[in-house]
């Protein structure tokens, strides 16, 4: 796991709170081999976010409690990196957009 994965998804979450969540994570994913304390902050400054909410946030215990569940839920199935997703409880093998449509088409398919 990344050194700063749990900093990062708290932070995410906070950056959430403030209707960013999609942009502060494209900025993580961006500046991976570079993430840091001080880089985290600059990433939250550059969205403009309120910084005292932002960092108050950082540590509150409902995020936290959020990061503790979803590391949990990942421990119980194959979850070896971000992002992981599953279609009807199966992880999609190879990321893509039509390889994800294949596996929605074949597990609607069951459905019939």
């Amino acid at each position: 796991m990344h050194p700063f994965a749990r900093k990062a998804a708290s932070a995410a979450l906070a950056a959430n709170n403030q209707g960013k969540y999609w942009e502060f994570s494209g900025k993580l994913f961006e500046n991976n081999a570079s993430l840091s304390d001080d880089k985290i902050q600059d990433i939250a400054r550059q969205l403009g976010l309120d910084m005292g909410k932002f960092n108050r946030e950082l540590t509150d215990a409902s995020i936290q409690a959020l990061i503790n569940k979803d590391m949990s839920d990942a421990e119980k199935v194959p979850v070896q990196g971000t992002p992981t997703i599953f279609v009807n409880g199966k992880a999609l093998k190879r990321l893509g957009p039509n390889e994800l449509q294949e596996m929605i088409d074949t597990e609607l398919k069951k459905k019939k």
